[in-house]
């Protein structure tokens, strides 16, 4: 997939579910939970148990849903996720080489960053978006704000405190789309394998964040005839 597609994805869904498992049953039903909500982006993270054959089994189950991975550590990460038919990497910090390897794939990669100069430091070496993580550490959405004005041009994903109260805020602050793993998968839920209120927590989300074809219908609504 190239940058410019996977852009237009994160504008037009916005949400991100993070799922890590420590089975794959439970992975699976995890998706399938998010999906059912609406959840376009799913992100499996590589600590998760047989991530490949997660990813791998999730690309033929949820063909309408991009499934990527997240916290690649390594190159080797990255090319056995790729293997397994992961369409985007999420990253926990910035590696050149990983960014590197991750374009010679074609696979777009989001590296994490916290300060402006590591934000900067990672668009410059080729990032498809940056991770702002942890987002919760740095003030959330007046963060997300603060950083419009000189680096606008970075198309930002917010993630690690992000919740379905305050996901909206984040994109309304300017964030590109956001990330989330227990704000959509409450411990208390995935511990009673409670999927239909994880669905309805998804769905939830999905009707609260702005998309680029809900802002379309909007500025249709607005025109007038």
């Amino acid at each position: 997939m190239e940058k410019d597609s996977f852009l237009a994805l994160l504008r037009q869904h916005r949400a991100i579910a993070v799922i890590r498992a420590d089975d794959i049953s439970l992975g699976l039903q995890l998706a399938h939970a998010a999906a059912a909500g609406g959840i376009r982006l799913i992100e499996i993270t590589w600590n998760s148990v047989q991530p490949q054959q997660l990813v791998n089994t999730l690309r033929q189950q949820l063909p309408h849903c991009t499934i990527g991975i997240g916290t690649a550590l390594s190159v080797a990460d990255l090319e056995q996720a790729a293997a397994a038919g992961a369409q985007f990497c999420f990253c926990p910090h910035t590696d050149a080489g990983l960014i590197e390897t991750a374009c010679a794939l074609h696979i777009p990669i989001v590296p994490g960053a916290l300060t402006p100069n590591e934000i900067v430091a990672a668009w410059q070496a080729g990032a498809s978006a940056v991770k702002v993580f942890p987002i919760s550490a740095v003030g959330g959405a007046s963060y997300i704000r603060s950083l419009q004005g000189p680096l606008a041009h970075i198309p930002l994903v917010p993630t690690g405190g992000v919740t379905v109260e305050n996901a909206g805020e984040m994109v309304a602050a300017g964030a590109i789309a956001v990330g989330l793993s227990t704000g959509l998968f409450p411990k208390n839920m995935v511990a009673n394998r409670n999927w239909a209120a994880i669905t309805a927590l998804a769905t939830g989300l999905v009707e609260r964040l702005p998309t680029t074809d809900k802002a379309l219908s909007l500025k249709a609504i607005a025109v007038p005839h």
